[in-house]
């Protein structure tokens, strides 16, 4: 989906697009044969923001991220509109992303793994209403329920207003960036995924004809959407789902990314899937935060249940400074943190980059 904005207008249109089902007893909707599933896919006008000569003078822009977001277990204790008191900080800031690890659908078939999670409608608006603007779905439970699941994922939300990225009717659609102007500076936020199940790194990508996922395992095509939107945005996000669960230093391909990444113009790349918090390292204008661990999730572990919000304030040259903000799950919702608590938490956190040998 593309947006401009919190306060500006959604504008999306829809196709329709009838692929083969897998089997006679695969679902079918609206007037479609027994034999076909009929998807809708939003898909988002080609849109270019202002050139620079256009925009105001530029000012700061406070860009709010979360990690893992879903509303299985405990968690779905936040579909009753509270989805702890950490998710404030993200509604104060003038951008906030999360990653959105769940299909939106109550249709589908479940793939063929162990963990598989929806979640309702509702789950969009809880969302939004908490100020969150954006939510990548490029991850390993993104398709969880198949094409069928994926089309009504987005087609909520873009009934809920809360723009979607890493995920399209194709390649062309799920590599595309969310695109807003704050402050006068113009920010794109691209969503892919570097973690797929075996079963699904050959099915769930989005291809030319395919609905699907961007996936960051295609890096050239990552490179090449990062290059495009830096050539219209003064600051680029890239939200990553990558990494090895419960391992907190970064593996040597998440530093290889994100070094192609950053190369490439992204002056933000942060990331999830470990389930457990990563280090951050800022360099110059650029600022990589390797795994904000979960978020709004079912988490129990000591480890697991560590969280924050990692606030990045950018300008049109990159990033001026970052901030963590460390929070803990409680009931599968994020709790600030205060006091020694706090300080306790956030000194672990801005320690790992040297202990995981990035200092």
């Amino acid at each position: 989906m593309l947006g401009w904005g919190r306060a500006g207008g959604l504008f999306s249109l829809a196709a329709a697009i009838v692929l083969a089902a897998c089997s006679p007893a695969s679902p079918t909707t609206g007037t479609a044969r027994a034999s076909q599933v009929v998807l809708t896919f939003e898909v988002p006008r080609e849109t270019s923001p202002p050139p620079a000569s256009a925009n105001p003078p530029s000012g700061r822009v406070r860009i709010a991220f979360g990690g893992d977001v879903h509303f299985a277990g405990s968690s779905a204790a936040a579909l009753n509109g509270n989805p702890g008191s950490a998710v404030k900080l993200l509604k104060q800031a003038d951008l906030s992303i999360v990653n959105l690890e769940t299909a939106i659908t109550d249709r589908g078939t479940p793939g063929p793994k162990e963990f598989t999670f929806r979640a309702p409608a509702k789950a969009l608006d809880v969302l939004r209403d908490a100020g969150i603007d954006v939510v990548t779905v490029a991850n390993n439970h993104g398709m969880d329920y198949g094409p069928v699941g994926l089309a009504d994922t987005l087609a909520a939300g873009r009934r809920a207003q809360l723009p979607i990225v890493g995920a399209g009717k194709d390649a062309k659609q799920a590599y595309r960036p969310y695109r807003t102007t704050i402050n006068g500076v113009r920010i794109a936020v691209i969503g892919a995924t570097d973690v797929l199940d075996t079963f699904a790194q050959s099915s769930w990508p989005a291809t030319a004809t395919r609905p699907g996922l961007a996936s960051a395992k295609d890096t050239p095509r990552l490179v090449r959407a990062v290059r495009a939107a830096r050539a219209q945005a003064d600051v680029v996000v890239v939200d990553l789902h990558w990494g090895i669960e419960m391992e907190s230093c970064p593996s040597a391909r998440q530093q290889e990314l994100a070094a192609v990444l950053t190369g490439a113009g992204a002056q933000v790349v942060v990331g999830s899937h470990a389930h457990v918090l990563e280090p951050h390292v800022q360099q110059g204008r650029t600022t990589v935060h390797y795994g904000l661990g979960n978020f709004v999730f079912y988490a129990t572990r000591p480890a697991s249940v560590r969280s924050g919000v990692y606030d990045v304030v950018v300008d049109r040259d990159g990033v001026v400074r970052t901030k963590w903000h460390p929070a803990q799950i409680y009931g599968g919702r994020p709790a600030l943190l205060t006091g020694p608590a706090a300080r306790s938490a956030d000194r672990a956190e801005n320690e790992l980059a040297e202990r995981c040998g990035l200092a």
